[in-house]
């Protein structure tokens, strides 16, 4: 599996989709903006292009002929796919430290970038990775309805959390007022998103194997 990773990294990536965590995550550095949308670039746009290339690129076909079995294909490409939401999340993470230090004493109407709300983003991630990674491995070609409908439950995980957050001053409370200070309820969001994204992420890749098991490659 570990080479089928490397050739993915080095052969199927382009190599801008490392650069662009770093533009995108820049975006935390706006004071209260809606910080929600930073992880949500990579589902716009690293995954369509991504998948895009890989389609165009007939790496189903060529992976297919290597002495791999398809448990292993399907566990790279999603090991790939993690290390890039990662690589957003850190990144986006590293400025909202920043963002947080710069101004200390901003009001913030969405999310501010505390810990709790990072662990809001690995439950967003997770509902995407749990919704396009079985949709599109029910072929392992066609990425566009995959791609749509995990955009969406993204955007709907996102809408509806960050609508919680200005209705209920509870949860206002807990993210941007006196809770954010509580370092061990933010820790504890914080794991708690981390478990449901490898809870998640996992079930999605058992669900994959079952269905691309079932995919005739010609």
């Amino acid at each position: 599996m570990y080479n089928l990773v490397m050739k993915d990294l080095k052969l199927g990536v382009n190599p801008m989709f490392f650069v662009f965590p770093l533009l995108m995550g820049a975006l935390m550095l706006v004071p209260g903006w809606l910080y929600f949308l930073v992880p949500m670039y990579f589902c716009w746009i690293t995954i369509p292009n991504m998948f895009g290339q890989f389609r165009s690129q007939n790496d189903l076909i060529f992976t297919s002929m290597m002495p791999v079995t398809k448990k292993d294909m399907v566990k790279a490409r999603v090991f790939v796919i993690v290390i890039l939401e990662l690589l957003h999340l850190v990144i986006a993470m590293i400025y909202g430290m920043i963002t947080i230090r710069l101004y200390p004493h901003l009001t913030y109407y969405f999310f501010a970038p505390h810990m709790g709300f990072w662990g809001l983003c690995f439950v967003m991630l997770a509902i995407f990775n749990m919704i396009f990674i079985p949709m599109y491995y029910k072929t392992a070609y066609k990425f566009g309805g995959a791609a749509t409908a995990s955009i969406a439950g993204a955007m709907l995980f996102g809408g509806v959390a960050q609508w919680i957050g200005i209705q209920s001053s509870f949860v206002s409370d807990i993210f941007n007022g006196t809770g954010a200070h509580n370092m061990a309820l933010q820790i504890s969001i914080l794991i708690a998103g981390i478990v449901i994204f490898i809870a998640f992420t996992m079930i999605a890749i058992r669900i994959a194997v079952k269905r691309f098991l079932k995919v005739e490659i010609l």
